[in-house]
């Protein structure tokens, strides 16, 4: 079984494609459209990011003018961390994009529980129909616990990648099969480290992108992993895994060796 067939996200419903995307990058607009063209529905964007967004706005005026804003799922990111602002850069964002509302809220970087006014604002903007449902990026995954008994948040995203595996502990295994929410994993490559000849074990050779995202993606937990690219030649290296298959015993081996080795010679983000 490849990656390419479409997966609902969690109980929001939403048909998402197996890779998404980051907007953070600074691509052109062909390469935003040629991902969504292969299935790449799924776009995080802050308003917080300038001087990259122009080619980002550009592809959401045309999906949306071509009466194809329902197979985008947007996940608009907010860093305010109050309620007033949230909600000013919130609108503000929307009004950038042209777009009436965005599918997801995300809230992040939490680690802890947001502040219960930042989730009353944007669950009030749930209500008025600007967002549809409400999200959450941290490194702290051990809070994720709580969170999933109170049922507030729709989706997480959420640290995994072979020299991050902890949340096969403490993330996983608390996700109830009914009610679950979407889970997108995110630094596949651990910023780049996993794909550094200088910091792999002697005689192992890097990891490719590829490894890495279908790592996460081998985990049946995983709705999807995030990708982020500069140009359209990495996109399309990096859309190759949607054509691969979950890693087998062998590769998976290799590649939880190779993170823990990473894991244990750095010093940050354990």
């Amino acid at each position: 079984m490849s990656f390419h067939e479409k997966r609902v996200l969690g109980r929001t419903g939403l048909m998402v494609g197996r890779m998404g995307i980051s907007t953070s990058f600074g691509a052109d607009f062909k390469a935003y459209e040629e991902a969504f063209e292969r299935g790449c529905n799924y776009f995080t964007w802050g308003t917080f990011i300038r001087g990259r967004s122009k080619e980002f706005i550009k592809l959401v005026r045309k999906i949306n003018t071509n009466g194809k804003r329902d197979q985008m799922a947007l996940g608009m990111l907010t860093y305010a961390h109050q309620e007033m602002l949230t909600d000013y850069f919130y609108k503000r964002g929307l009004k950038q994009l042209g777009i009436d509302y965005a599918d997801i809220l995300l809230l992040g970087y939490y680690s802890s529980r947001p502040p219960q006014k930042v989730i009353d604002g944007a669950l009030k903007l749930k209500e008025k129909g600007l967002v549809r449902y409400i999200g959450l990026t941290s490194h702290n995954r051990k809070l994720f616990q709580s969170l999933f008994e109170e049922g507030i948040f729709d989706v997480y995203h959420v640290r995994y990648n072979a020299a991050h595996r902890g949340a096969e502990r403490d993330v996983f295994p608390f996700l109830k099969k009914d009610e679950k929410p979407g889970i997108v994993s995110f630094t596949a490559t651990r910023w780049k480290d996993l794909l550094n000849s200088k910091k792999m074990p002697d005689g192992q050779d890097p990891l490719t992108a590829r490894e890495c995202y279908r790592f996460a993606l081998s985990n049946p937990s995983v709705d999807m992993c995030m990708m982020g690219f500069k140009n359209i030649d990495e996109l399309r290296e990096n859309l190759r895994v949607l054509d691969e298959n979950p890693l087998s015993d062998d590769e998976m081996q290799r590649i939880v060796q190779i993170g823990d080795y990473v894991h244990k010679n750095t010093l940050f983000f354990k």
